[in-house]
Formats: structure tokens, sequence, C-alpha cells
């Protein structure tokens, strides 16, 4: 058998695993109790995390405009007043730079563990400079170009170009180090598996950690009970059963949740999957012990770990920036543009029935998260429902007048702008958060569809894919729910700038529309 068609069996079996019915994957949504060891884990203060990508990624954007700063600001001073502007010796800054950047790269300079330190860091970046430079002048040499560049701005540049790569340097292993402090770079990670294979990857990560891995093990889970299974593994201590992951994953931040299974016990595995794949996080097997050997290209690595992807967390590192850039800035043009809109709606509000214009309602939120949305009032204040415990209906007695018209067409929602813009609980595109109580019937809707909670994977958000294909209103039926599932993890799997501006563009047609809205 080829060593990937194996592996590729496994993620295909995987991801079958996760859109199959299975009643413990509903019954372990519910809010749960941990043991104790979990609870107090669970209960310490975490701080978000930062992407390592993103923060290599913003040192090379620094390293860049430093670098052209360094080189623009010398060539005004030094040359420009002797020998007048020439585009010649701007393009010569920008092509050191572009070549600076190559060679940081080449020189492991982005590593965010080589930013902790001080020595090896700063003999690399003097190295990659003089490299640099010492290139230029070659290349200046060949093209017979010496005597057209001032060799007191080319000295100027390399050497205050180095200070101040040096100094940027530094400021960032200052700020690399607290965040390192705060936890914000750790790799907060689950072991599945408290046996001894579970004993012998855990002392491999943690040989890894003296070599400054951020990997941090926050304990491991196993639903064995026999000798096999420790209460501690390693001397790390074992914190519940399988089915109590979600419900730990809900409580603290887990990044990575890492199978010291053997890849042989894939029945066991995959069982295991159709539990956790809910879960916003990256799910791997460790490969450390397996007989069977892939190819090289594989397997992913933690540390020097070998592992087999199984699922990623959705919309990361980059990915993740540049929707919550999307989310504020665009988010805000609309605020702005709609708050006239607003101030009618709300108006309106006040003069047709007594009570607050606004209304907030619990949701779920990502990763399961209870947040407070904000909506117009569009019923009695009497009859307000907070929890959604009973479906708005067509000619519902408890909605108002004014209700009606701003539930069809959907301008109850527009206060949601501000959980987009000011919270931060909401993005503009994403699946739509639905109350805390929602039924289908006298079902709960993790009742009614198979990985429900998948959905909340990521930010919910204002508008989605489900709604404007017609998706939205009143779910009186197990197939409207079960397709504004499948709709929004199409979103989730599919999702891109693109797309999100594409629903964007049709959600005002969609809401013109009115179907399903009362």
């Amino acid at each position: 058998m080829e060593p990937i068609s194996a592996r590729s069996m496994i993620s295909a079996a995987a991801k079958g695993a996760a859109v199959t019915t299975n009643e413990g994957t509903r019954r372990v949504e519910r809010r749960k109790r941990l043991s104790p060891a979990a609870l107090a884990v669970a209960n310490e203060k975490v701080q978000p995390a930062y992407s390592p990508i993103v923060i290599a990624g913003s040192v090379r954007l620094a390293d860049f405009l430093t670098i052209a700063a360094v080189g623009i600001a010398l060539y005004f001073a030094i040359v420009v007043h002797r020998n007048g502007f020439s585009w010649e010796y701007i393009a010569a800054i920008f092509g050191i730079t572009l070549t600076a950047i190559v060679a940081f790269h080449a020189a492991d300079l982005y590593e965010v563990q080589l930013f902790r330190g001080t020595l090896k860091q700063t003999t690399r970046l003097i190295s990659a400079w003089s490299f640099v430079f010492l290139l230029f002048i070659g290349a200046s040499f060949f093209a017979k170009l010496g005597g057209e560049v001032s060799r007191l701005w080319l000295g100027s540049f390399f050497s205050l170009g180095l200070i101040a790569l040096i100094g940027e340097r530094m400021a960032v292993r200052a700020l690399v180090r607290r965040w390192g402090r705060e936890g914000r770079l750790d790799r907060r990670t689950v072991i599945v598996g408290a046996d001894d294979n579970g004993a012998r990857l855990i002392e491999a990560l943690k040989a890894e950690h003296a070599d400054a891995s951020d990997i941090h093990i926050l304990g491991v889970f196993d639903d064995r009970n026999d000798a096999r299974s420790q209460s501690t593994c390693a001397g790390v201590p074992k914190l519940g059963k399988i089915d109590d992951i979600p419900e730990f994953a809900r409580r603290t931040r887990v990044d990575l949740v890492l199978f010291a299974l053997p890849i042989s016990a894939e029945t066991r595995i995959l069982a295991m999957l159709k539990k956790l794949w809910v879960l916003p996080v990256d799910i791997r097997l460790s490969a450390h012990t397996n007989k069977l050997r892939f190819r090289p290209r594989a397997y992913s690595y933690v540390g020097k770990v070998p592992t087999l992807d199984v699922f990623e967390a959705p919309i990361t590192d980059w990915d993740l920036v540049i929707k919550q850039v999307f989310d504020r800035v665009v988010g805000g043009l609309i605020l702005l543009a709609a708050a006239p809109v607003m101030a009618l709606v709300a108006l309106a509000i006040k003069l047709d029935s007594p009570g607050p214009v606004l209304f907030r309602q619990k949701r779920f939120g990502f990763n399961n998260e209870r947040i407070d949305v904000l909506k117009f009032r569009s019923m009695y204040h009497h009859e307000a429902d907070p929890t959604a415990s009973k479906v708005v209906t067509r000619n519902d007695p408890r909605v108002t007048r004014v209700g009606r018209f701003i539930r069809r067409t959907s301008l109850d929602e527009l206060p949601q702008l501000l959980n987009v813009v000011f919270k931060g609980n909401l993005s503009l595109v994403g699946p739509r958060p639905h109350a805390v109580l929602g039924k289908l019937q006298s079902r709960l809707f993790d009742e009614a569809v198979d990985g429900y909670f998948a959905r909340h994977r990521v930010k919910p958000g204002i508008t989605g894919w489900a709604q404007i294909n017609g998706w939205r209103g009143e779910i009186d039926n197990e197939e409207k729910i079960k397709k504004r599932v499948e709709f929004d993890l199409y979103y989730i799997e599919n999702w891109s700038v693109l797309f999100d501006f594409y629903i964007l563009l049709r959600t005002p047609w969609a809401l013109l529309k009115g179907e399903n809205a009362y």
C-alpha cells in the first residue's frame, strides 16, 4: 500500500465520520460537569493567542520599512542636495531592501523562536546584511556603476541600516519575550491516550520544550479505566474522558488535540473524531511510535514529532487578520451609512409601543460562547423573549406593527453592526447566531441535526451563505435547520474575502424578497 494513500484513507474516513449521524455526538454537546482537575486547568486565566505566522510576517514588513526608510532618508540627506534627484538611487534602495528580506528569510531570521534570543539573532543579522551589501557592490562593479554610487551614502546606509535593524530586533525580542511569559505564543495542547504511547509522546514533546518549543500540554484524556490508562501520564494529569474534551475546550483555550494512539486503532480514532471534529482546533495523529512510515511530505511536525493532520482550525493566521480588518472597516462604513435609517427605525419603535428601543438576546458565538446580540425591539416589551424559547410564527400576536415590518426587511438586525464594529463578537458574514434555546418543536437544534455545533467553529455573522440562499426566518421543520447547517459548513470550508464580498452584495436582494421572515 502506498504510504500517502494510507494517510489519505485515514483523512477521508475521518471526514466521513464528521458527517455521520451519531447520538453520542449530540449528547456530548450538553453543558456537563468536568473533573476537579479539568476545572482547575480550565479556570486558569488565559490570554488570547498570537499567531507566529502573523508575527513573522509583521517583522518582515517592519524590516522592509526600516531598511527603505533609512536608505531614502540618507539619500535625501547626502546625495540629493549635491547631485540632484535620481530614480536610479530609489530603484537601488528598493532592490537592496528586497534582497535583504530574501537573505534574512534564507538565514531563518523570521523564526519566532529566534526572536527570543540575542546573540544568534544578531550574528545572523550582521552576516545576512553584510552579504547583501557585498552582493550590491559586486553587481555595481561588474555593471561598471561603481563610480556613480556615493561611497558616503553606501557606507552610511550599511552602518545606520544595521544599527536600525538591530534596534528593531531588540524591540521585537522584548515583545516576544513578554508575549511568551503571558502564554500568548503557547500552543495549548491536550493529549488523547494515557497509556505508554501517550507517555512516550509527552516525553518527546517535553524534550522539545527544553529547546524552546511552544507546546504547552494541559492534560491527558482517555476513556479507558483499566491498567493501561494511568491517572498521570509522564507527569501530566489525566483530566477526563474523550466526551469531556468539547466542554473543556469551550471553557479554556485549546489550540491542538494530539492523538497518541497508533494509527492501527482506526475504529477507536474514528469514534473519537465524531465527537471532536466540531471544535475550532487543530486535530492531529502522532506518528512518532508508528512502524508504518509514510512519505516525508505526508507529515507535519510538532517540534520534531511527526504528525498526520486530520482537521485544521478554519480561518486562522493572516486569513483571520484579513477578516477582522474587513469586518471593522467595511462594518464601520456600513454603520455610518445606516445611521439615518437606524435613527428612523428607533423613532418608529418608540412611537409604536412603550419600552426600550434595543433588545438583547443570548445567542451562540464562536466556540459556543454565549454572547449578547443587539436587535431593535420588534415585540411588545412585556412579551419579550430573550432566550427565544418560543419561535416567532406568521401573524404572531407578540410582534408589534413596526416589528412586523422591520423583521420582514431584517432592519431589526442593524444594531448588530455595533457588535461587529465595537464588541467584535460578530462578523459581517458568517453562520447566523442562533438563540441558545432555539428549538425545532420540542428539540433543541443540536438534537435535531448532527454536527450542529460545527457551525460555531468560526465567528457568527449578521448575514451568511444560508440566509442569501433562502434559509432564514422561521424553522418549523427538520429540513430547514439541516439546510442551514449544510450551507454554514460549506461557507466555513470555502471561506475567502471574495466570498464574503459576494455574500454582502447579494444580501440586499435576499432581504427585499422577505422570505420566511415574520
